[in-house]
């Protein structure tokens, strides 16, 4: 992750699986029990048969073994190619509703609502995430310039890292903040900040508590908003 950055389950357990190790190993017993059963059968057959019928009916044992491994094949090439698992993973659609408020001669009021909308097929529980609030106008020349060449002269950042006004760290117990498919839950702070601020960037941050190292689902979901304090009376 860069710097900027109960109710039960609706699905059956089998469709929520995340762990590659843990798919490896049961399409490894799928194989392996399609083998036991293949040479279980194919024992029973030459016990129990005469001579005349072996080689009609081996030949359909052998073409039943061959649909099993090609149903386990490619069943192995949906999960590491086509990511048939992939509706599963656990994604957050993060937007912001933003306002502000003159509070007093010194002092503008911001809100902000972060709406998290989960656009996936699979619960997702939250335990932390954090509210950042970044000073972007207006700002001395030299720190503007010393921010432009951090990111496009000598390469140090990827994006801009402007000055952090404040930032909260939120938490939950677990079970407490649940959002189920389909559904939206907001998340509101409130900030407060010198009149002379004329812009800022709101960055919310909430970690996926499902991740796991080397997997494709996200290590969490985050959202960039600037707001204008424009129209409050100077």
């Amino acid at each position: 992750m860069k710097d900027r950055g109960g109710r039960k389950q609706r699905f059956p357990s089998w469709l929520l699986l995340k762990s590659q190790a843990l798919r490896a190993l049961i399409v490894g017993c799928l194989v392996l029990v399609g083998l036991t059963a293949l040479f279980v059968a194919l024992a029973a057959f030459f016990d129990s048969y005469s001579d005349s019928n072996r080689l009609s009916d081996l030949a359909s044992i052998l073409g039943s073994a061959v649909t099993i491994v090609a149903i386990v094949l490619g069943g192995v090439f949906a999960l590491t190619k086509l990511q048939a698992f992939r509706d599963f993973e656990p994604h957050l659609t993060i937007t912001h509703e933003v306002s502000h408020r003159l509070i007093s001669d010194s002092y503008v009021q911001i809100d902000v609502t972060a709406s998290l909308h989960n656009s996936s097929k699979v619960q997702i529980e939250l335990n932390k995430g954090f509210f950042r609030l970044q000073h972007i106008a207006p700002l001395p020349d030299h720190e503007v310039e010393e921010l432009y060449a951090q990111v496009f002269i000598d390469k140090k950042h990827e994006d801009m890292r402007w000055p952090t006004l404040e930032e909260v760290q939120r938490s939950w117990d677990k079970g407490e903040l649940m959002v189920e498919p389909g559904e939206s839950h907001p998340e509101t702070y409130e900030f407060i900040v010198s009149r002379d601020v004329e812009a800022v960037l709101i960055y919310t941050y909430f970690y996926n508590l499902k991740y796991v190292i080397g997997k494709r689902s996200a290590e969490g979901w985050h959202a960039t908003t600037v707001h204008d304090i424009f129209d409050v009376d100077r």
